[in-house]
């Protein structure tokens, strides 16, 4: 494989946002020539990549594209996974394999998973409909409505608190489960090659948005003890031999208030709780997805500094051309280092960038995520 560097090897990816963008980035260290699918003319991977604009969920478009690449991973789960499916039978590969994909798409696949391997999850039920929530309203209230397929990035997730909230469950197939009383949620990065080589990354302490349910900031390594950090490496590792995975893998998990972990959702590509590896770490989740799937020695995951990563979403209000304002002085600040995605235009909570941060003290770093949050704005 590692000849092909150095020839016309051809890595497709499907999916061109902010993702696919920092795995080219990462690539281009290794003379990779990346081939890019999607349905956005102004992608951000649009202008770094040979690029083609059209439908991840369509078979012939799908098929066609990967016809011409040697490789092809993911950015995005919502692709045409009969079509992945097909081009590993005329000898592509597909890493994450379409059969993970496949089961990552649904999350009632996903939650019976967890279940039929003994991962700790919360306590959950199958829903076919808002009928059968209401049916179940008197034991899992309070409680998470997810749908089945289509969620993504803080959509898809109903909180029902009370019974005067069961009329925001969806009419769709879904997965009904215990709201989780939690300390914290933390994610571990977890990665493994053909050759069953496991390397995992330091957990991260992640804080969502109160509004958007999206990560606001997250806090790396996480502030646990040593125990809780060795037994989410094993959630982890556990999950992604038992998938026989190639690539990266991001386990998001709880932390509950009798400090026992429960596995939420896992995603198997590059993850927004890994941003903060290019600096902080000394392989990047980015580098070391390419080397899982080229079959290649995994990097060291250890930590080289305490860091955060500040996601820079769209402010509320505004709609339209992106702009920028307190860039410069955040830039100055030190440790600071800034990631803008090359999407032109915002929106209210739509990730355009992130900051990470690195600092060796620990109370200084949280004061420069204050005034990083205070002071970069999107707007229009």
């Amino acid at each position: 494989m590692t000849n092909k560097f150095y020839q016309q090897f051809r890595l497709g990816v499907l999916g061109g946002g902010q993702l696919g963008r920092m795995l080219i980035q990462s690539g281009i260290d290794l003379n990779i020539e990346f081939n890019v699918l999607d349905p956005d003319a102004n992608a951000p991977c649009s202008q770094i990549s040979h690029f083609t604009c059209g439908k991840l969920t369509d078979f012939d478009t799908v098929m066609a594209f990967g016809e011409k690449c040697d490789l092809i991973t993911i950015e995005i789960e919502n692709v045409n996974i009969d079509a992945l499916k097909e081009l590993v039978k005329k000898g592509k590969k597909v890493f994450p394999q379409p059969e993970v994909i496949e089961l990552i798409q649904d999350k009632r696949v996903q939650k019976q998973f967890y279940k039929e391997h003994g991962i700790p999850t919360a306590e959950f039920i199958l829903t076919e409909n808002r009928s059968d929530v209401l049916k179940y309203a008197s034991a899992f209230v309070p409680s998470a409505h997810k749908l089945g397929k289509g969620g993504y990035d803080g959509q898809g997730v109903q909180i029902i608190r009370s019974t005067d909230d069961l009329h925001k469950a969806f009419d769709a197939p879904g997965v009904l489960e215990k709201l989780i009383d939690f300390e914290k949620e933390i994610a571990v990065i977890v990665s493994r090659n053909e050759r069953g080589e496991v390397r995992v990354f330091p957990s991260v302490e992640m804080v969502f948005h109160p509004e958007a349910n999206l990560v606001e900031y997250l806090l790396s390594p996480a502030q646990i003890d040593d125990a809780l950090e060795n037994r989410a490496a094993e959630i982890a590792t556990s999950i992604i031999e038992k998938l026989k995975m190639v690539g990266i893998l991001a386990v998001e998990m709880f932390l509950t208030k009798d400090h026992k972990l429960l596995v939420n959702e896992i995603a198997p590509r590059p993850h927004n709780s890994g941003h903060h590896t290019i600096e902080a770490n000394a392989t990047s989740q980015y580098q070391q997805h390419l080397r899982a799937i080229l079959g290649l020695a995994p990097g060291n995951t250890e930590a080289i500094l305490p860091a955060a990563m500040v996601n820079l979403l769209g402010e509320e209000g505004h709609t339209g051309v992106a702009n920028y304002s307190g860039l410069e002085e955040v830039l100055a600040i030190t440790g600071t280092h800034v990631h803008l995605y090359g999407k032109k235009m915002t929106k209210p909570f739509r990730k355009m960038g992130h900051v990470t941060i690195v600092d060796r003290d620990v109370d200084s770093l949280k004061k420069k995520i204050d005034f990083v949050k205070k002071t970069l704005k999107v707007t229009t």
